[in-house]
C-alpha cells in the first residue's frame, strides 16, 4: 500500500514537472506575461533576414536605433536557397536604360535593395535579365555584411508574446529569452499552402518536386494551381511529359493585362501556347476544395473522383459520368502548386492575430495602413507579408515594391517613437515647386513601383504659395497626414500619384487594342498607361471621406483634379504637352503667375500693374535692388516723375 502511494506521488510530481515545461507544444516559462525582467533587451527586434528584414534593418542602422535581426538560417535569404525550385527569378534585372540617374535606373532594377552603397546592386552581380536565385542569395549576404547590419543567425524564435508591461518577449531554440519594445515581423510568406481534400496526400508538393526532368518522361501530369509556380513547373517539364493539364478555381490572369506582376509572366506561359495550338496540354477550372483524388488499384494511376456519385464499380474510380471528360484517363503524377502563406505558429496563443481576409488574401496577416497588426500595438510587419494592403493592385509583395514600404514603415516609426518628422523639402513659392514635382514624376522609383499606394504630398502654407513637399507618403493615410508625418497642415493639400487608366487593367482586358493610347493633352484624363494624376484639396479629407471613396479611386473626390497625358516610355518632360499643362494647372489652382520674368519686363509690369508676378519679387534689378523694393513705392505713389505717364496703365 505504501509503495502504491509512493508511486502515485512520484507520478504526480513527474506530471507537474512535465506541465511546468510544456507550453503549447513548446517550452513553458514561468508566468511570461507577468515578467518584469528584460533579458537580451533591444529596442527593435526584427524576425527574418530575407530582403524585407534586411531592408528595414538598413534604415534602423542608418538612424542609429538599437535593434537586432533574428534569422533561423545560417545566412541571409535562405528561402532563396530552395525557391524558386527551378532557380530562375522572374524579377527584371534591366542593366541598361540609357540613363546614369540611379533613382531612375532603380525603376527597372527589381531585385536590389535601397542603400547608399552603389556596389550593392544586382545589376552588378548578373548580366541575366532574369537572374538565377543563387545570385540573389549572394547579394543579400553581401548586403548584410557590407552594411554591417546586426543579424543573429541560427536563431529560430518562437512563442512571441506581449507582456503586461508592454514589452515583447520570445525564446530561441535553446530557450534563451529576448525582449524588445517594438517587434517587426519580416518572415515573408514561406509556408507551403497545401489544400486538404480526400486524397490530397497523393499529390507531390511544389516544395518536394524532383528537378531531374527524366523523372517526368512519358508521364501524364495534372498541376493544381495556376500561378507562376504552377506555370514555372509546367515550363520545366513540358519537353518530357505526354501531356500536362492544369486545374484552378479561376481563369488565367496575365500580368500584361492586369499590370500586376504577381500574375502569370510571359517567360512562364509556354503551356498557353501548347494548349491553344492543340498539342495535348490544357487548362480547366474547378473548385479544388471539392476535389477527390484516388489511386486506382488496377493501373496505379491517379484519378479525379466525383464526390456525389452514388454508384461505383469495385476496383475502379468514380470517374465523371460524361464519357468525354479530359481527365478520364487519369494521371501518373498530380502536383500541388498552390503557393505559400504566412506562418502564424511563431506567435504565442495569447496574441490573437488574424488573417487579412478570405480565400487567396487569407495567406497574409491582417494589418493597418501603418503596417501594424490589427489588435496588437507595436507589432509591425515588413516585406512581402504586408502585401494585403495592395494585393493585386501594386508591387508591395515583391522586392521592388516592399523595399519602399519598409522605408515607409521606418518613417512612420521614426515620428511615432522618436519625434523625427517625415523628410520634407520646403519651397517658398511655386516657381521652385513645379520643377521639383516634375523631377520626381520623371525619376522617382518609389511612386513608380508602388503606384496608387505611395504618393507625393504638397502641404501649402497659409499664404497658399509656400509649401512643404513630402515624398512617397502612403496615399491611404492622407486623412492622418499630421499624425503620421509630424507636419502641420494649415490649409490646402496637393497629392500626386501614378495611376493606370481606371478601365485599362484587369483579367481579360486587351491592353493592345488599337485605340489604347491618347497623346493629346486635352485627352489626358482618358490616359490608359501609367501616368501622373494630381489631386487638390482645399482641406484634408476626413477618415470617413476616404472610407467612402469609389473603389476605383485611390483617393476621395478632390476639389480639383488633373491628369498628365500618358507616354509609354513614362517620360513626362515634353514642354508643351507635360510641363506647360502642369504649370497652367498650378497657376489656375493657386491663383498665381508662376512664370519666370526678365528684369526689364518686371520693371514695365511694376509701372502698369498693382500686382507683380512672384518671379518679379525675386528678380534683382541692375544686380542690386529687387522688385520687392519697388512695391512699396507703387503703393505710396512714390514713383519717379519720368514714369508717371505709365503709372495709370493696367496690365
Amino acid at each position: 500500500m505504501k509503495l502504491s502511494v509512493f508511486v502515485l506521488v512520484l507520478f504526480w510530481l513527474c506530471l507537474s514537472v512535465y506541465g511546468e515545461n510544456k507550453h503549447d507544444g513548446s517550452i513553458k516559462h514561468d508566468d511570461p506575461m507577468l515578467n518584469t525582467e528584460t533579458p537580451n533587451y533591444k529596442e527593435y527586434c526584427v524576425i527574418g533576414a530575407g530582403p524585407g528584414g534586411l531592408q528595414i534593418a538598413y534604415f534602423l542602422e542608418n538612424a542609429g536605433r538599437d535593434y537586432i535581426v533574428f534569422e533561423k538560417g545560417y545566412g541571409a535569404g535562405t528561402f532563396y536557397l530552395k525557391y524558386p525550385i527551378h532557380r530562375q527569378l522572374i524579377s527584371i534585372n534591366k542593366r541598361n536604360t540609357g540613363k546614369t540617374n540611379k533613382e531612375f535606373n532603380f525603376r527597372h532594377d527589381w531585385n536590389s535593395l535601397v542603400s547608399d552603397d552603389e556596389s550593392l546592386q544586382i545589376t552588378k552581380y548578373s548580366e541575366e535579365f532574369f537572374p538565377p536565385a543563387d545570385v540573389l542569395v549572394q547579394y543579400l549576404n553581401d548586403y548584410a555584411t557590407k552594411l554591417n547590419l546586426k543579424v543573429q543567425y541560427n536563431s529560430t524564435m518562437h512563442d512571441i508574446l506581449k507582456r503586461k508591461d508592454g514589452l515583447f518577449q520570445m525564446w530561441d531554440q535553446h530557450n534563451n529569452a529576448y525582449t524588445c519594445q517594438y517587434m517587426i515581423i519580416a518572415t515573408g510568406i514561406a509556408k507551403p499552402n497545401r489544400p486538404e481534400f480526400p486524397g490530397h496526400e497523393l499529390m507531390t508538393g511544389y516544395e518536394d518536386l524532383p528537378l531531374n526532368r527524366s523523372e517526368y518522361e512519358k508521364q501524364s501530369v495534372l498541376i493544381i494551381g495556376r500561378g507562376n509556380a504552377a506555370h514555372e513547373t509546367a515550363q520545366h517539364i513540358m519537353g518530357h511529359t505526354n501531356m500536362i493539364h492544369m486545374m484552378a478555381r479561376s481563369t488565367t490572369r496575365l500580368a500584361w493585362a492586369t499590370h500586376y506582376v504577381g500574375d502569370l509572366r510571359a517567360l512562364n506561359n509556354g503551356i498557353l501556347d501548347t494548349y491553344q495550338l492543340k498539342s495535348l496540354d490544357g487548362l480547366f477550372e474547378g473548385d479544388v476544395s471539392q476535389l477527390i483524388l484516388v489511386r486506382s488499384p488496377v493501373d496505379g494511376r491517379l484519378y479525379i473522383e466525383i464526390s456525389n456519385t452514388s454508384q461505383s464499380t469495385p476496383g475502379k474510380p468514380n470517374v465523371p459520368s460524361i464519357d468525354n471528360d479530359a481527365t478520364r484517363e487519369g494521371y501518373d503524377r498530380v502536383i500541388s502548386c498552390m503557393g505559400f502563406k504566412f506562418d502564424f505558429s511563431i506567435f504565442h496563443s495569447s496574441l490573437k492575430l488574424k488573417a487579412a481576409g478570405k480565400a487567396r488574401k487569407s495567406k497574409y496577416p491582417k494589418i493597418s495602413y501603418m503596417y501594424e497588426a490589427i489588435g496588437v500595438r507595436e507589432l509591425y510587419f515588413a516585406g512581402t507579408n504586408t502585401h494585403s494592403l495592395d494585393w493585386r493592385k501594386s508591387a508591395g509583395g515583391f522586392i521592388h515594391g516592399y523595399r519602399y514600404t519598409a522605408r515607409t514603415l521606418h518613417r512612420i516609426m521614426e515620428w511615432k517613437h522618436h519625434g523625427v518628422q517625415w523628410p520634407a523639402v520646403k519651397f517658398s513659392n511655386p516657381l521652385d515647386l513645379v520643377p521639383h514635382m516634375l523631377k520626381r514624376i520623371n525619376e522617382a522609383s518609389d511612386i513608380y513601383q508602388m503606384f496608387s499606394v505611395l504618393c507625393e504630398i504638397v502641404i501649402f502654407g497659409e499664404d497658399n504659395l509656400s509649401s512643404t513637399y513630402l515624398e512617397a507618403y502612403p496615399c491611404g493615410l492622407i486623412s492622418r497626414l499630421e499624425v503620421i508625418s509630424g507636419h502641420k497642415v494649415p490649409g490646402a493639400v496637393m497629392v500626386v500619384g501614378m495611376e493606370y487608366g481606371k478601365n485599362f487593367s484587369g483579367p481579360g482586358k486587351d491592353p493592345f487594342h488599337e485605340n489604347r493610347v491618347y497623346g493629346d493633352a486635352s485627352q489626358a484624363h482618358l490616359s490608359n498607361f501609367l501616368h501622373p494624376v494630381v489631386y487638390y484639396y482645399k482641406r484634408l479629407p476626413t477618415d470617413q471621406e476616404y472610407i467612402n471613396k469609389h473603389k476605383k479611386w485611390i483617393l476621395p473626390v478632390p476639389d480639383r483634379n488633373f491628369h498628365i497625358v500618358e507616354e509609354f516610355t513614362t517620360k513626362f518632360d515634353a514642354y508643351n504637352t507635360h510641363v506647360l499643362t502642369l504649370r497652367r494647372f498650378m497657376e489656375d489652382t493657386l491663383k498665381t503667375d508662376s512664370r519666370h520674368w526678365f528684369a526689364d519686363h518686371c520693371l514695365t509690369l511694376s509701372l502698369t500693374s498693382t500686382k507683380l508676378p512672384i518671379a518679379c519679387n525675386l528678380t534683382a534689378i541692375d544686380g542690386s535692388s529687387s522688385m520687392a523694393t519697388l512695391s512699396p513705392m507703387l503703393k505710396s505713389n512714390a514713383i519717379p516723375a519720368k514714369f508717371l505717364p505709365y503709372a495709370s496703365l493696367k496690365y
